[in-house]
């Protein structure tokens, strides 16, 4: 009972908090992150009601099917065969947005923290790494950019961004964890995640052109047909790609893009009773229910007493400025290439719950008696997470708008 009371308070506040937003010229969801973020600090002006339910599991699973709904969705706006055509600007943009950042956070790790171990600055610098593509894919779909080539280099940047950064996460943790036991780091491992990695996405493609259109024969035999059932079938191939991804050790956002990017048109066009509908027309309904669940409920796990650690404002605005400027090195990558270099820079910038699923691993591993990341350090990082998640939106609106002004001028 409780977590539907909150569920209809999340979706209310969402849906005014989004409605302001878009009032003052923003994207719905800076609003629904802040409103979020004022949701979750209710308990500093004595309220408590909404204490547990960033932690409760029924609005946790609700807040990372949309998250998965989305990602399938953006993914369905664009195909393999427009992805391949940017494939090689999105590698080196994301080469360049893991490599910069890892290089920035070690340094700052290193300046302000001389007392910590130098794994706990590679630690720093593996959290840089990370891209939050929820928030980017759902800002470029409020502002219908998601089918811009900006937008298809930013997107396929995030994904290949979340496999290095996730890379770089196994081997920083795997040499911490070699270190405590005196062994060294297995570096088998490392290359067994890669290969994982690699195989997913190159199955999901092999699926996509062989094997899906099947599928969704077979799917269309069902007695009831329709809609409902091309919906159910896109969806059992996002949740088991998700799953799978999960399984082999990436975050499971991965699958469900690779799911909405590997499927086609073609696939159920003469699918009976699906009319014109597309499988992007079916799913939107839904995403509209659960997506704002995911940006409430993350905004409502910010602590904003984080903000009263001693020394932690001088670090958090470190790594702020680290995140930014690293991931400005991305647009380096698309220099020369008739690319808004500035929007992709600016569009890979949040790390939002990527960057706190780093950091919150980082809480776990010890050193003998120390931590690698001690909670001020971890309340530096989420203030981090916290700034380069609220900027994107409105400097990725401005950016954008700005290209389009510099287009038709």
């Amino acid at each position: 009972m409780y977590a539907i009371l909150v569920l209809a308070l999340i979706l209310g506040a969402a849906a005014l908090a989004g409605h302001a937003a878009a009032r003052v010229g923003q994207p719905p969801v800076l609003g629904e992150l802040v409103v979020g973020v004022l949701l979750g600090n209710l308990g500093l002006a004595g309220v408590h009601i909404l204490d547990a339910a960033p932690s409760d599991a029924t609005l946790q699973a609700l807040a990372q099917v949309g998250v998965l709904l989305l990602l399938f969705q953006v993914g369905l706006e664009s195909t393999v065969r427009e992805m391949l055509q940017v494939g090689g600007t999105a590698t080196v943009v994301a080469v360049l947005g893991v490599a910069a950042p890892f290089a920035l956070g070690w340094g700052v790790g290193a300046w302000l923290l001389p007392a910590h171990s130098p794994y706990a600055h590679a630690y720093l610098g593996a959290t840089l790494t990370a891209t939050s593509v929820g928030i980017t894919a759902r800002v470029l779909s409020d502002l219908g950019a998601a089918r811009t080539r900006e937008a298809r280099v930013i997107l396929g940047a995030a994904v290949i961004d979340d496999v290095l950064g996730l890379v770089i996460l196994a081997i920083v943790s795997g040499a911490i964890a070699a270190a405590g036991a005196g062994e060294t780091l297995a570096w088998g491992a490392i290359v067994g995640l890669v290969a994982k990695a690699a195989g997913l996405l190159v199955g999901a493609a092999l699926f996509g052109e062989f094997a899906a259109p099947g599928f969704f024969r077979l799917a269309s035999r069902l007695r009831k047909g329709g809609p409902g059932v091309l919906l159910s079938a896109g969806l059992v191939i996002c949740f088991t790609l998700s799953g799978l991804a999960a399984a082999v050790g990436l975050a499971p956002i991965v699958g469900a893009y690779a799911a909405g990017l590997v499927l086609e048109e073609a696939h159920w066009r003469e699918f009976p009773g699906s009319g014109a509908r597309s499988m992007e027309e079916l799913v939107r309904p839904v995403t509209a229910l659960l997506v704002p669940v995911f940006f409430v409920t993350m905004g409502m796990r910010v602590d904003l007493r984080a903000f009263a650690h001693p020394g932690v404002l001088g670090l958090a605005a470190a790594l702020t400025a680290a995140a930014i400027v690293g991931k400005q090195a991305c647009g380096l990558g698309a220099l020369g290439r008739g690319l808004d270099a500035r929007s992709i820079g600016i569009g890979m910038i949040p790390r939002g719950e990527v960057g706190l699923i780093f950091a919150g691993v980082g809480l776990t591993l010890t050193l003998g008696t120390e931590r690698i990341i001690d909670p001020a350090v971890f309340s530096a990082v989420v203030i981090m997470v916290i700034v380069t998640t609220l900027l994107t939106p409105p400097a990725l609106k401005w950016s954008l708008a700005r290209r389009r002004r510099t287009t038709l001028a």
